[in-house]
């Protein structure tokens, strides 16, 4: 358990606090590409609880700026969008994408007040259908070489939804292997050959076993977390004999992303991002390394649940999440249906809005979240103490080391699964046709202690 100022430290984004000028320091996911699309390109955008609002002018650039007017602050995402800017609705003030002010037409034709005017603009970079915005001070953060920004666009697809509590809940839920067997636990398997764009739907690499059967009858796993460079791997360890294990690798990229494996083909990067203390988006690139992604049905999947403009799940807590008691007893754990969103959605909303960490016992199988909770409280005090840049804070030459990370979803040998997951990784990313990088396998043999599963 923690006490409540510890609590507040590590889920409080606000400006002037600790987790939230950390987050400060990092780009953060502002709005899907997807959303400037159609004849009005302007989005209300909130993030770490400030307001601002996202538009691609006439000459197709995109521009970020805070959403009060500096004249009396009305909404700007209620503007026009004309002459190569924004345009205030209420005096007609107008604001280049760079936050310059260009015209304040109800003001005499001789006034300079123009002149004067700035509204604050903030860098916006477009990665693999997400726009990215720096809040920060100071000179912004490289990207890393991640696997989801070095793809092409067609081997990529963005999506978001809704999440109606705190950024840290929401993103632990993605760090601990164990609930998976529990909470994404289905009693019939599904034919793997329809399980194209559904999570844990598939057969675990190199063979034809759905990753639900496993889940399901290897509900104990030996969780094994390695800080790295760039946060955290995990690796959940199931032996199935004393031969086979399977071996599911994760990780966790500081400060809020993780990267898993949805299919042997597919790994998803996804970023959980503070709308203020109590709300929060996931946001999402789903990366192929075998053939451009489907986007078309990737996103009629998607719609299924998630209701535009606001990426709102039509399950949610005003209809108990769909569930049926029914289903509870014969299909599902949860009684929540089959799309694993709605699972996660139901598990963390239900802990309130702020989850209350001073009444939680942790066990081992939270290992991941008890590490990450310390690296976050770590870079926390670094930077509050002027203890120089936090970890994933990148210049270009350290950015291109930052590479992958590795997942794997596979059985393996229960001895030599160190080896193994590392092979299959490099194969899979060897073998995309945008040629990822990926480094080889014998480069980390010196640092491969051999263990089976149940050490």
């Amino acid at each position: 358990m923690m006490s409540q100022e510890q609590n507040d430290l590590i889920t409080r984004v606000g400006a002037g606090t600790g987790a939230g000028e950390l987050m400060r320091r990092y780009w953060q996911p502002a709005a899907l590409v997807a959303e400037l699309e159609g004849e009005r390109p302007i989005v209300p955008v909130r993030l770490l609880g400030q307001n601002f609002v996202i538009f691609r002018d006439e000459a197709g650039r995109v521009g970020m700026l805070d959403r009060d007017c500096p004249h009396r602050g009305a909404d700007l995402a209620f503007g026009r969008l004309e002459n190569g800017g924004l345009r205030c609705a209420f005096h007609g003030w107008l604001f280049a994408a760079d936050g310059r002010c260009l015209e304040t037409p109800a003001e005499p034709v001789t006034s300079k007040l123009c002149q004067n005017i700035r509204q604050r603009a903030y860098p916006v970079v477009e990665k693999n259908g997400i726009l990215f915005a720096w809040l920060g001070e100071g000179e912004p953060s490289a990207f890393p070489e991640l696997d989801c920004f070095l793809a092409p666009d067609a081997y990529t697809f963005a999506f978001k939804g809704l999440i109606e509590c705190n950024w840290l809940q929401a993103l632990e839920v993605g760090i601990d292997p164990a609930h998976a067997s529990f909470l994404h636990r289905f009693f019939e398997d599904e034919e793997v050959s329809q399980s194209y764009g559904k999570q844990f739907r598939g057969a675990s690499a190199g063979t034809t076993i759905p990753m639900t059967q496993i889940l399901r009858e290897y509900d104990r796993p030996v969780i094994n977390v390695e800080r790295t460079e760039y946060g955290l791997r995990i690796i959940a360890l199931r032996e199935l004999d004393g031969e086979r294990t399977h071996v599911r690798v994760t990780n966790q990229v500081f400060p809020h992303a993780f990267v898993i494996p949805m299919s042997s083909e597919m790994t998803i990067t996804q970023w959980h991002v503070p709308v203020d203390d109590e709300t929060c988006y996931w946001y999402a690139i789903f990366t192929s390394y075998a053939k451009p992604v489907d986007k078309a049905k990737m996103t009629a999947q998607r719609l299924e649940l998630y209701e535009l403009p606001k990426y709102v799940s039509r399950k949610n807590k005003a209809n108990d999440y769909g569930f049926d008691p029914h289903e509870q007893k014969h299909e599902t754990y949860t009684g929540m249906g089959t799309d694993i969103n709605v699972h996660d959605q139901w598990a963390v909303e239900s802990m309130g809005r702020i989850q209350d960490r001073t009444r939680e016992h942790l066990g081992q199988s939270d290992k991941a979240i008890i590490q990450y909770r310390r690296v976050l409280r770590e870079q926390i005090e670094k930077v509050r103490g002027g203890g120089g840049e936090p970890l994933m804070y990148l210049d270009a030459k350290s950015a291109r080391a930052i590479q992958g990370p590795g997942t794997m979803d596979g059985i393996g040998p229960s001895t030599g699964w160190e080896t193994y997951w590392m092979e299959v990784d490099v194969a899979r990313r060897r073998g995309a046709p945008w040629m990822a990088p990926a480094p080889s396998a014998q480069e980390g043999d010196d640092k491969i202690v051999q263990l089976v599963a149940a050490e």
